[in-house]
């Protein structure tokens, strides 16, 4: 269910990419999650407050505006037909052209026949649980740090993520949750600090009461997320940054 979500996903990003103003840094891509409802969703792409939803809960996509909400169910629908649909969906609702075209490669390929299944509730139920868990915990960061950072997931890695300052310091932190990759084989926590736009170095920190620090193409502290507690993620994120802070 891992690889059906990102490549889901990648519909929203899609939408950001086709109706909204190019950012920089991306962002126009980025995703919001909803803890209540268990969706992720674009930003707002029109004055109507149109916006394309990804609901973990039903597996389907959702297109939300002021005149209610069309659903497109997931499950057994080739990736043509869910294309066909958001094209005639974006048409009606703004009266423009759906594109389904990136700037970035994914891990997974996809063609026309692709087929869409839920083939494990239970695992997307897990994938949910992971989600909230992760919004609480950053939320939780954000407020005790006073970062005022936006909480938004990024389709092309699919990890849920804040990048902030942190305020009376000269370190920027970039924390979040990544799913399975070459740095961890399950879904993780991380933490990465930078000085001066260079990551800082962690082999020479003290060992973490929670997680561990790495080096290499990734460097930084990750922790095993499956099974963990919004209490030990907040522990893990502010061990992490106290040593990010002290430790230059």
């Amino acid at each position: 269910m891992i690889k059906q979500m990102h490549l889901a996903a990648q519909y929203l990003a899609a939408a950001g990419i086709s109706f909204l103003d190019k950012k920089a840094d991306d962002s126009h891509t980025n995703l919001g999650f909803d803890i209540k409802n268990g969706c992720l969703s674009t930003h707002v792409l029109s004055d109507q407050g149109d916006q394309l939803c990804l609901s973990y809960e039903r597996f389907a996509l959702e297109w939300k505006s002021n005149k209610g909400t069309t659903t497109f169910e997931l499950d057994g629908a080739m990736h043509s037909e869910v294309l066909s649909w958001l094209t005639e969906t974006s048409k009606a609702q703004l009266n423009k052209t759906y594109h389904y075209e990136f700037h970035y490669d994914l891990p997974y390929a996809i063609d026309d026949n692709f087929t869409f299944s839920l083939s494990d509730s239970d695992q997307l139920g897990a994938l949910k649980a992971l989600r909230v868990m992760a919004q609480l915990v950053l939320q939780n960061i954000d407020e005790h740090y006073n970062l005022k950072a936006s909480i938004r997931v990024w389709p092309h890695h699919f990890d849920s993520g804040i990048y902030s300052a942190l305020p009376d310091s000269d370190v920027t932190v970039g924390l979040g949750l990544a799913i399975p990759d070459t740095v961890c084989d399950k879904y993780y926590l991380y933490s990465a600090g930078y000085k001066n736009g260079e990551k800082i170095a962690t082999s020479a920190f003290p060992a973490l009461a929670l997680g561990t620090w790495k080096s290499g193409d990734f460097v930084g502290a990750v922790l095993n997320a499956e099974a963990l507690t919004v209490q030990e993620g907040v522990a893990f994120f502010e061990a992490t940054i106290k040593q990010l802070k002290n430790n230059l």
